[in-house]
């Protein structure tokens, strides 16, 4: 069932995930991932997958009454595939193999509660590019800018759907520009902290499409303490799934 480089890494007692060197999640998954939990009866939406962790996390955590998970990248559809098939979780998360900026006649318009988007953080030109093409596509905005994730945002959300993003602190000004040129009105902002000692390396952001202006700030979230252990609220956050 595994190829080479790939793993399986657990997600609590009752679930796992097939990851790779290529395809893997890290910390600003996870916290996008709880920072936009859908009910359990909302209809939910992941761009840009990856191996599929944020649609796996919320059936850890029992939210979605059903999830579409886009994704560009072939190798990561077919992990995510043969994950959802080793769970039996075809009836609540579709796997999607395509370019997010094309979705027509491929996922349905105007359907989603919830949307989220992990996007490629650095500007296309900016940095140097990974040779490994799966890294390149996840790093660098090639095939996806936060316009592009944010118009088909608009185009799949309900009218008063939610739209979350994570991203670097040097992109939110994009970010929430993306935002509002599609009529999704930033609405919850926080930023993550390593320590309270130190900058912020990350924010979450969620809109609403439709909604009026109002931007709500909400307290930094600390990940660890000057002791190098996990903060209370990220040890929920991980205890969720069994970490």
């Amino acid at each position: 069932m595994l190829k080479i480089d790939e793993k399986i890494s657990k997600l609590g007692k009752n679930y796992s995930i097939i990851v790779s060197k290529r395809h893997t999640f890290g910390t600003d998954a996870v916290l996008l991932a709880s920072f936009a939990k859908p009910s359990i009866k909302q209809i939910a939406c992941d761009l840009g997958t990856g191996c599929g962790i944020i649609p796996m996390l919320w059936q850890v955590w029992s939210c979605g009454k059903e999830i579409t998970a886009v994704e560009i990248q072939n190798d990561a559809y077919d992990m995510l595939k043969r994950t959802i098939s080793m769970h039996s979780l075809e009836q609540i998360i579709k796997p999607v193999c395509a370019d997010l900026r094309q979705l027509k006649g491929i996922v349905q318009n105007g359907i989603f509660d919830v949307i989220t988007c992990n996007p490629p953080y650095k500007k296309a030109g900016s940095g140097a590019l990974n040779p490994d093409e799966g890294q390149r596509l996840a790093r660098h905005e090639i095939t996806c800018t936060v316009y592009d994730a944010a118009e088909s945002a608009k185009k799949l959300l309900k009218f008063g759907g939610k739209f979350c993003m994570c991203n670097r602190p040097d992109r939110l000004f994009d970010t929430m520009d993306a935002m509002i040129r599609s009529g999704i009105e930033p609405k919850r902002l926080r930023m993550v902290q390593q320590r309270t000692d130190t900058k912020p390396w990350l924010f979450l952001i969620e809109g609403k499409k439709g909604a009026k202006p109002g931007l709500i700030i909400e307290p930094v979230l600390i990940v660890e303490n000057e002791k190098g252990e996990y903060t209370p609220e990220m040890k929920y956050i991980y205890g969720e799934f069994g970490e």
